[in-house]
Parts: C-alpha cells; sequence; structure tokens
C-alpha cells in the first residue's frame, strides 16, 4: 500500500496548522493546499490586495514545488480561492495568472466568503507531476 508524504516547507512559514502538501508516490503527482500570500514569519503579505497577494502566493507555491524538485511548469492543476465581493475580483485574479506562468495551467477561480488569516483575500491548491 502507498504512504502519502506530507511536506512541510524548509523555507516559508511554520506557524500554521496543516502540511503545504502531500507527494503520492504511486501517483508521482504533488499535492499543494494552503498557500498563501505569507511573508517567512507568518504575516500576510500586500493585505487584501488581489493581484498582489496572487503574486506572492505563487511566489511561495514555487518555494514549495522548488523544494520538491519541480517548476510552475510541472503544475498540472491550479485552484484559486478569493474573497471578494465582486465578481470582477475574479478577472483580476485570473489576469494576475498570466503575467506568472508562461502557460497558465488549467485553473479554477473561486469565490468564497472568507479565509483563514486576517486581510487574506487569496489562496491557492495546485496539482504539479513530479
Amino acid at each position: 500500500m502507498a504512504k502519502v508524504e506530507l511536506n512541510g516547507s524548509d523555507t516559508l512559514t511554520t506557524a500554521i496548522s496543516h502540511a503545504y502538501s502531500a507527494t503520492v508516490p504511486a501517483g508521482a503527482t504533488l499535492h499543494v493546499a494552503g498557500v498563501a500570500a505569507r511573508d517567512v514569519g507568518g504575516t500576510t503579505v500586500a493585505p487584501g490586495d488581489v493581484q498582489g497577494q496572487i503574486a506572492s502566493a505563487i511566489d511561495n507555491l514555487a518555494t514549495i514545488l522548488g523544494e520538491r524538485g519541480a517548476g510552475l511548469a510541472d503544475v498540472a492543476r491550479l485552484t484559486v480561492f478569493v474573497s471578494e465581493h465582486l465578481q470582477v475580483d475574479l478577472q483580476v485574479a485570473e489576469d494576475a495568472l498570466t503575467g506568472l506562468f508562461e502557460t497558465v495551467p488549467p485553473v479554477s477561480i473561486v469565490g468564497v466568503s472568507r479565509l483563514r488569516y486576517d486581510d487574506q483575500v487569496v489562496e491557492i491548491e495546485a496539482i504539479a507531476a513530479l
């Protein structure tokens, strides 16, 4: 039976209550969840700013992928949660992704009522090929 390996981060804040990703050997994929726009001290970056938080969260995602031998080009699936009141903010999130990926992977952008941290308006999940 395959064993799922839960991964933290050697670089990002450890002030969270969950792993950043899970490696599933049989599937040769990396599942990443709960990536927020947080600095190494755990402070929310770009409070209330969808574009700024997308950029910071993608930087954090790239760090997590890099620690496992992958990169943004290896992302096979991306989910972006946006906690804002206007549907246009979902388009703002999509537009922000375009400048951060050479080719944006399949992505779902989902509006939610709130996210975990104060001033947080973006959270990302990803599945990457290893």
